[in-house]
This record gives C-alpha cells, structure tokens and sequence, in this order.
C-alpha cells in the first residue's frame, strides 16, 4: 500500500511539473543587462519559445534579425527560460514587443502578436531604414 501511495505521489508531482511548464536548463541564461543597446534603436520581443503566437513571430524575427543588423537591435527574450525579464519589462502578456530609442527610452509596446509590416513601420517611424 505504502509503494503505491508513494508512486502515486511521484506520479502527481511530475504530472503537476509537466504542467507547470517547468524544466531543467543545464546552460547558463543569457545575459539581457545590455538590453536595450544603447546608441541604437532596439526591439525587444518577449515571449516563449512554446507559445503559438510568439512561434509565428519567430521567422519574422529572424527576418528582421537579419535585415536590420548593425541598424537596430532586434532581440528575442524567452520568459519562460528567463522570468525575472518578465518582471524586468512588466510583462503581463506574451508575446509583447517593446520598442526603445537609442537612448533607451521605451518609445512604443505592443502587446500580442505582431505582423512584420507593422514592425517595419514601427522602426521606420523611430527613423531606422
């Protein structure tokens, strides 16, 4: 009786830890303390790699990875792997996207998923080609 009730137990606990989205990260977080760049227009998407509206945004962010480099700063932050980022940008929703000037000042944020031509408009009002 005691083995089952102890394997039911174990059972729960890692039912409830699969649920909760928990797991072990071997690799150490990545460092965000110089996100926002300063001296450059920077576009930070917070999310989680498992979340159906920031997968979407993925390839987009990637796109705009490259076609901006060395123009702005264009960064990925995954919540679920590094929460106290979550509360560093007061978080409440992913996807969010925060825009910042090159002084770091927070100019614009989204919340929600967010459409490649919308992004390019945002950065081009903050004056990045």
């Amino acid at each position: 009786m005691r083995y089952g009730l102890m394997l039911a137990t174990i059972g729960w606990a890692l039912f409830l830890t699969v649920i909760a989205g928990v797991s072990r990260v071997d690799a150490d977080p990545p460092d965000f303390s110089k996100v926002p760049v300063k001296g450059m227009v920077t576009m930070i998407d917070l999310g989680a790699k498992k979340c159906i509206p920031c997968k979407m945004m993925a390839p987009i962010m990637e796109k705009m990875e490259k076609v901006y480099q060395g123009k702005a700063a264009i960064v990925f932050i995954d919540v679920w792997e590094t929460r106290g980022q979550a509360e560093r940008f007061r978080i409440s929703s992913i996807p969010t996207q925060i825009f910042f000037n090159p002084e770091g000042k927070e100019i614009y944020r989204h919340v929600g998923f967010m459409g490649e031509e919308a992004i390019v408009a945002q950065l081009k009002s903050m004056g990045v080609e």
